[in-house]
């Protein structure tokens, strides 16, 4: 009877869980377990699938834009260090010195990162990319711009970012099929010539003969920046760059064997500090935290958070070098936060749809 009564309520407890109107089946063997959970798996999806739905999509939405945006901006911070820094440097290197050394001590820098992530070698598709990126932010940029520094301030040198957000944003519309709003050009035409006048007015308005280098480097920046916006959507940011520095690093080690003998060095703090600063802070950190918050917010919007490169350089002109600074900064400074704030709002809405990630047509070279 104990065993009787047992096996009943066994029966009865396995009609409770089922469906009413299903048969008793007696002490279940042990394996009888898995129809009971095989009859309710599909009542325990439909609740997954169906509840989190409604909850996750705006939040999901709006997450990697402003993740995306605070990366993009941290790089542009980095980057505002980049002219003072360069302007220290001069103080201990010549211009050839500088240049090959850092990016011969980023590329060593990137190479410890690789190695320890045990990161891929790029797809042989990628490596055209990967040179445009090398060639315009490794050697392009920064070789170009250390020449232009040698003539002229770092507050001249600053119409070359005041150009460089309107350049990027064109040249990323055309590579990379995204369609900025009407509103985010007016925006971003609004904001170069904000910033463009300022620092021209900062400057006396004057030409040197460094506009020539200034010019070259808005361009293969441009470029650059363009390549690796791109690329960052199939690999890591840190990546795109650290594979873009070991790809100079021939080159890089090649002419710091030639450059260093033949130019004066006067090693000074500030020029060590400023070495450091541009072969780690802004080749390698602040190119890894641009490209990340370009691949997740587009490059036209990441780009114009650069309108406030220039003032910020300004600012670093003030404090680190000792140069003047007008009292048109403060509403220089707000006119380009409006603008700012213009092209983030409207470049949402003007997106192209973003690619995914896992398809190889994604990058082509």
């Amino acid at each position: 009877m104990r065993a009787q009564d047992s096996a009943t309520g066994s029966g009865t407890i396995a009609v409770d869980a089922g469906t009413e109107g299903t048969e008793t089946s007696p002490t279940p063997a042990p394996g009888a377990p898995q129809h009971t959970t095989e009859a309710s798996a599909p009542d325990m999806r439909q609740h997954t699938t169906e509840a989190p739905a409604p909850d996750a999509s705006p939040h999901t939405a709006q997450a990697p834009a402003r993740r995306g945006a605070l990366l993009a901006a941290l790089g542009v911070v980095a980057f505002s260090l980049t002219f003072p820094s360069t302007a220290w440097g001069l103080e201990s290197f010549g211009p050839w010195s500088l240049v090959a050394l850092r990016s011969t001590l980023a590329a060593l820098i990137a190479g410890g990162f690789l190695l320890a992530a045990r990161a891929p070698v790029p797809a042989r598709r990628h490596w055209g990319g990967l040179a445009v990126v090398a060639g315009g932010v490794v050697i392009g940029f920064p070789l170009l711009t250390t020449l232009a520094l040698q003539t002229s301030t770092t507050s001249h040198a600053a119409v070359v970012v005041g150009l460089l957000p309107l350049t990027t944003a064109v040249l990323g519309s055309l590579r990379t099929g995204e369609r900025p709003s009407r509103t985010f050009w007016i925006a971003a035409l609004a904001g170069a010539a904000v910033v463009i006048g300022f620092t021209v007015q900062q400057s006396g308005g004057a030409l040197t003969s460094g506009d020539l280098y200034l010019f070259g480097a808005l361009l293969v920046c441009a470029a650059g920046y363009t390549e690796g916006g791109r690329l960052a959507r199939v690999m890591p940011g840190w990546q795109v760059i650290g594979w873009a520095l070991i790809l100079c690093l021939p080159l890089a080690v090649a002419g710091s064997a030639v450059a260093v003998p033949l130019e004066p060095v006067h090693l000074t703090a500030h020029g060590v500090l400023g070495l450091v600063w541009v072969a780690a802070g802004s080749t390698f950190f602040g190119l890894y935290v641009w490209y990340k918050g370009m691949a997740e917010i587009g490059v036209p919007r990441a780009s114009q958070l650069q309108l406030a490169q220039p003032l910020l350089t300004l600012a670093w002109s003030f404090l680190l070098l000792g140069e003047e600074v007008s009292a048109a900064a403060p509403l220089a400074a707000v006119a380009v936060l409006v603008c700012i704030a213009a092209t983030q709002r409207t470049g949402r809405r003007g997106r192209a749809a973003p690619r995914s990630t896992g398809e190889p047509e994604s990058v082509r070279s």
